[in-house]
């Protein structure tokens, strides 16, 4: 499965679903009110945010669904959204004008930290608060261990911050850089840990993440590919829990 395809969106959203930190929530209500809302939600998928955010709020509230990809936007399940296909790169503050929030799922650390600056800078210009969630930390957490363990989070981790046609990605750097960026532009930041826990409860996530991770590792670091296969057996043979750290992160500008 792709990072990015149908299957795999709606594979991980129940264990997307659990890991969101509701905690910040409170915070994000208090400063929204009682009015109604629009919600713009970038990479936006087939709407997976929408979902898990809506029946968490009690005021009306209306989503735009903005992504670059037109498959998963006319596979977008969201009653009464809107859809709109574009590079979330190319924002600006009057693209949010009367938008009430911006959110992000599994985003931030596939930008670079000028992408993610100037998103800030956008929202802060706007008066628009933001919660990004689901951004990768960078630690992963096996139980059995094994010792090649370290190894592979290492590479893996390395892959995140490669180099993609001249955009170095943040990786597991995300979430402290965009949150240095909105305390420098005056705003309030909250961070909330959101890891996945997989094991033998989800079968099919925790197999599907097990080998997309050891894959990326083995692309970014060939020596391991002579003893991955190995490796992905032991594993496979189980029981395996995992703990797949992220960050959840909500900025309000002042």
């Amino acid at each position: 499965m792709s990072d990015f395809s149908r299957e795999w969106l709606a594979l991980r959203e129940p264990a997307d679903a659990d890991a969101r930190a509701d905690d910040l929530l409170t915070p994000l209500r208090a400063h929204l009110g009682a009015r109604e809302l629009v919600i713009r939600d970038l990479g936006s998928g087939t709407g997976s945010m929408a979902r898990w955010l809506s029946p968490r709020l009690s005021t009306p509230h209306r989503w735009v669904l903005t992504d670059r990809d037109p498959v998963l936007l006319a596979a977008a399940a969201v009653p009464g959204a809107a859809t709109e296909l574009r590079d979330l790169t190319s924002l600006t503050p009057e693209d949010l004008a009367g938008t009430s929030l911006v959110t992000g799922s599994a985003l931030l650390d596939l930008l670079t930290e000028e992408e993610v600056t100037r998103l800030a800078e956008v929202c802060v210009k706007a008066s628009c608060p933001v919660l990004f969630v689901l951004s990768v930390a960078g630690k992963v957490e096996l139980d059995p261990p094994d010792p090649l363990d370290d190894a592979v989070t290492s590479a893996f981790n390395a892959h995140q911050r490669r180099t993609v046609e001249g955009r170095t990605l943040l990786g597991p750097t995300a979430v402290p850089v965009m949150a240095r960026v909105f305390e420098d532009l005056g705003a309030t930041v909250y961070r909330s840990p959101s890891p996945w826990r997989l094991g033998p409860d989800r079968p099919e996530l925790t197999t599907a993440w097990l080998q997309g991770w050891l894959g990326a590792a083995c692309e970014q670091d060939g020596d391991l590919a002579e003893v991955a296969g190995a490796y992905l057996r032991r594993r496979l043979a189980g029981p395996l829990h995992a703990t797949v750290h992220h960050e959840d992160l909500l900025a309000i500008p002042a």
